[in-house]
């Protein structure tokens, strides 16, 4: 099973986000690979590439974290496998 993670981050812009985004997954022991950004008409969109091949922590544990970091700044952030993402994309 794939080690890599997707993370998609979106709401409305505000100052911090990245920054809480990253630290969380810098808590959680997990590599960026690739990230990229934009802002639409106030509306913030990341998409991140995570590895958590050398994390301790599990991937639901990640999830759940940043899930909770989604509540605390008032976005939506989803965290998926890669390799389903990739599936889902593939249809």
């Amino acid at each position: 099973m794939s080690e890599q993670i997707i993370v998609t981050v979106s709401g409305i812009d505000k100052v911090g986000i990245v920054a809480r985004v990253t630290t969380a997954l810098a808590q959680y022991e997990v590599n960026i690979e690739d990230i990229k950004q934009t802002l639409m008409q106030g509306h913030f969109v990341m998409f991140l590439l995570g590895n958590i091949e050398k994390s301790k922590y599990s991937f639901k544990e990640i999830k759940e974290a940043l899930t909770d970091v989604g509540k605390e700044l008032g976005m939506e952030i989803w965290v998926q496998r890669k390799e389903i993402f990739d599936n889902m994309h593939n249809i």
